[in-house]
């Protein structure tokens, strides 16, 4: 899973069941409620009988259960706020089971039901398991073959692990979609994504069909967000030497996502933020995470690590083979600057961090950064074709089961004279980063040997470095090398370093010129003209920094630069529309009327019928104009209620400053009796807090 989550694998408490009894297939039926978010499903469970056991347990989060069988016959059973206990009927050999079950979720099945009509439903299962919506095993060791028939509204598109079989019409209005694994997989990638989605179908190289979702409003930004997909698959399925293991791949981008991306098996989830244009694309683009989710296809949904200490052979090879992807796209030197930034947050994370990539508890830098850096030591200490071919034998030799640190040791020790076990205590065992060794692998790259150079020149005076300094900008240097004289040169009097900004406008590379924007504050009359130049940049984040400097530098043109701004919109987050609203309020030539009009329009896009990322940036913006409308405080409780933690973190701690203000303290009191059973329970505990 792409950064950022860390995920505490359950002990494998189950362990025992596992040895005794053999979960291989479920075929399930299932419907959703979006209005209820709720979920009615039919269940049958093909099972083995091992050796003798009182008791067998399915993992079920406060659900209801009726009609249980085994083997055609009803049994007792027991249910408790966790667990589906069954303790008889069962024969060793094999059985069948089939149950119906209600639920409604509190995690991990997600309704986002509440945008002009365009809901959607989804699921994210690491790290809050699978369990919470369908009756399965928290461990990762029980691995099935799942079949789901699900049914809804034949408006939205269901999409589900596996190949889809079939879709066929229930009655008026509703559709069957039957979805089919041939593989068996960890329950907790099992996935729904329901939505009114478009998507086109590519092949790879390999004949593997590549499906990739957008809503029809994001058709104009397909190219931008899946521009490297086909590639990355292409180059993965080479570069790991194992044919890809599933029969179709998806992408599938949702609404308010948790983090990045899921890597759910044949079926990627990732976050709406990522459908960008090409502006968008230019601040951020999809590929590090398309790349890091395809990955997991090999590493995490077909090999597994059997509990948490093992981690790191999911996110660290995860991680790694994204890189080695990007590597393919962009270059060596982007390969080794990745490599080089990972190095100093690894560094900068250890001085307080204690805790081994060997350890459940370990941090997401020590699994994902840190884990990548270790397997770029091993590749680079035995070379290519021996790590190629110590990964593939790894892949093949453990194909659709859990595995542990060793297996993957053992087969590098098989094919090489590699230290594995001085391997393990350095890089594994042992908290502190190996400096030593990566920088001397870091400095075997010329661009990165340069960037070093010049950052050493930091101290020296601006006249014994100019010379060199301009004609690095006239280069064809990589941006880091440039836009690190940027920074350093931000100090000096523009009339001093002007001759060099000048080349570095020219550059037309986009993070110089945002360099630029960010260090010339204030800006000098003689150079306004040029400065403008960056509001009509290919970036929303530069177009973003230069207004706002612009704005507090030349108040007389104010109104010329919110003209330029008024159609702006920017990212999914709309940062550049909420900047305009909001400096219109601030403007002296916008009228009242107008004022009022900018206003609500900001109060409504805290609404609930608006993206949190949208609703954040929205609070944000009207908390500063000291805005105290009773619309907003209500919008800005209703945000406690949410699912994503990012904003529900915003809204608590935003509710708790405002509640040492009398005025709104007075407000959230009269508020309270009026909002709804869920809003006026996280009020409450705030304000008692």
């Amino acid at each position: 899973m792409k950064k950022f989550l860390l995920l505490l694998f359950p002990l494998v408490c189950f362990s025992q069941q596992i040895d005794k009894v053999n979960f291989t297939k479920v075929v399930s039926e299932l419907s959703l409620n979006p209005i209820e978010k709720s979920i009615l499903g039919f269940v049958n469970y093909d099972f083995e009988i091992i050796q003798s056991i009182d008791t067998i347990k399915i993992d079920a989060i406060k659900m209801g259960f009726s009609d249980i069988k085994i083997n055609g016959k009803d049994v007792h059973f027991k249910v408790t706020e966790k667990q589906l206990l069954l303790f008889e009927g069962f024969k060793k050999g094999k059985n069948k089971l089939q149950f119906q079950y209600t639920a409604k979720p509190k995690q991990t099945l997600y309704f986002n039901w509440n945008s002009f009509n365009n809901g959607q439903i989804w699921t994210q299962g690491q790290g809050k398991y699978t369990s919470n919506w369908f009756p399965s095993f928290d461990d990762v060791n029980e691995k099935i073959i799942f079949e789901m028939n699900v049914s809804f509204d034949s408006n939205y598109k269901v999409v589900s692990n596996g190949v889809l079989y079939s879709k066929t019409n229930v009655d008026s209005g509703v559709s069957t979609w039957h979805y089919k694994m041939q593989k068996p997989m960890s329950s907790y990638l099992l996935m729904l994504a329901i939505g009114k989605f478009d998507f086109n179908v590519e092949n790879s190289s390999s004949g593997i069909l590549l499906e990739n979702y957008f809503q029809s409003k994001d058709s104009s930004k397909y190219q931008n967000t899946y521009k490297y997909s086909k590639a990355i698959f292409d180059f993965l399925e080479k570069e790991i030497g194992v044919k890809y293991p599933w029969k179709i791949y998806r992408q599938i981008p949702v609404k308010d996502f948790l983090y990045a991306g899921m890597e759910n098996t044949t079926s990627t989830i990732f976050s709406q933020d990522f459908i960008q244009d090409e502006s968008g694309y230019n601040d951020k683009n999809y590929a590090n995470v398309d790349a890091h989710e395809l990955a997991h296809q090999w590493f995490g949904d077909m090999i597994t690590a059997k509990s948490g200490k093992h981690h790191w052979l999911q996110e660290g090879f995860a991680t790694y083979y994204a890189l080695l992807a990007e590597q393919n796209i962009f270059g060596d030197d982007y390969f080794y600057y990745q490599l080089y930034k990972n190095a100093i947050l690894i560094k900068q994370d250890a001085i307080n961090d204690t805790i081994p990539i060997l350890n459940e508890k370990a941090s997401s830098i020590s699994f994902y950064q840190k884990g990548a850096w270790a397997l770029h030591v091993i590749h680079e200490t035995i070379g290519d074709k021996l790590f190629k071919k110590a990964v593939k034998n790894y892949l093949k030799k453990y194909q659709f089961k859990n595995v542990e640190t060793s297996d993957f040791l053992n087969e590098i020790a098989k094919i090489s004279d590699f230290d594995i076990f001085k391997f393990q205590k350095d890089w594994l065992n042992d908290y502190h980063f190996q400096t030593q060794q990566v920088d001397s692998i870091l400095k075997s790259n010329k661009f990165i040997r340069k960037l070093l150079e010049i950052q050493n020149f930091k101290s020296k005076p601006f006249s014994e470095k100019s010379e060199l300094y301009s004609e690095i900008l006239k280069s064809d240097e990589f941006y880091p090398i440039k836009t690190e004289i940027i920074y350093q040169i931000s100090t000096v009097p523009l009339e001093e370093k002007e001759k060099l900004i000048s080349i570095a406008m020219q550059n037309n590379d986009l993070k110089v010129r945002q360099a630029i924007a960010e260090t010339i504050n204030p800006i000098p009359i003689a150079f306004k003209t040029t400065y403008e130049d960056l509001l009509n940049d290919k970036s929303y984040q530069t177009n973003e920094i230069a207004f706002i400097n612009l704005w507090n530098n030349f108040p007389e043109d104010q109104s010329k630069y919110l003209t330029l701004a008024q159609n702006w919109i920017g990212n999914s987050d709309k940062d550049l529309r909420i900047l305009f609203l909001t400096y219109a309020q601030l403007s002296k030539s916008v009228t009242i009327d107008l004022k009022e009009k900018y206003h609500n329009e900001l109060v409504e896009l805290t609404s609930s019928n608006y993206d949190s990322s949208i609703r954040q940036n929205a609070f944000v913006s009207l908390f500063q104009l000291h805005a105290n409308d009773e619309i907003l405080v209500r919008n800005l409780i209703n945000a406690t209620t949410h699912y994503k933690w990012q904003l529900v973190k915003y809204a608590r701690d935003k509710i708790r400053e405002l509640l040492k203000n009398d005025v709104f303290s007075s407000k959230f009191s009269e508020i309270l009796p009026s909002l709804k059973t869920d809003e006026q329970i996280q009020l409450k505990r705030l304000i008692i807090k």
